[in-house]
């Protein structure tokens, strides 16, 4: 078949509204006040020190020396802490060279103390 033959061509419709047909965009309902977070600075960023602590409670809780927030129960789960753990320290590999002074700080302190705590929760168990 040659392009000029009939059946090569094809019609596009397009059925989208044309812009002087769509009403003016209604302003969004004003969002509520965010609750503050842990991992914000003053300035409203998140930070690695505040995802390091995130990470380090979990640890806590799935070692049982804090109660779940969901539950009010203390649950002893040693897997989950040792994943929480593991990726601990995979974001300190990862993250070498890109954090400052205080996050590294912050990331070895947490890392050691997680990892003491690990050890006396499997000489328990």
């Amino acid at each position: 078949m040659a392009p000029s033959d009939p059946e090569d061509v094809f019609k596009v419709t397009d059925r989208r509204r044309r812009t002087d047909d769509v009403e003016a965009p209604r302003p969004a309902p004003a969002a509520p006040e965010p609750a503050p977070a842990v991992g914000l600075s003053p300035a409203g960023e998140r930070s690695l020190a505040g995802l390091f602590m995130m990470l380090a409670s979990s640890a806590v809780v799935a070692l049982g020396e804090a109660p779940d927030p969901m539950t009010g129960q203390r649950q002893v789960d040693l897997a989950q802490a040792a994943d929480v753990i593991d990726l601990l320290i995979l974001l300190r590999e990862k993250t070498e060279g890109n954090r400052s002074a205080d996050e590294s700080r912050i990331l070895e302190e947490v890392l050691y103390d997680l990892q003491l705590r690990y050890v006396h929760a499997t000489r328990k168990s």
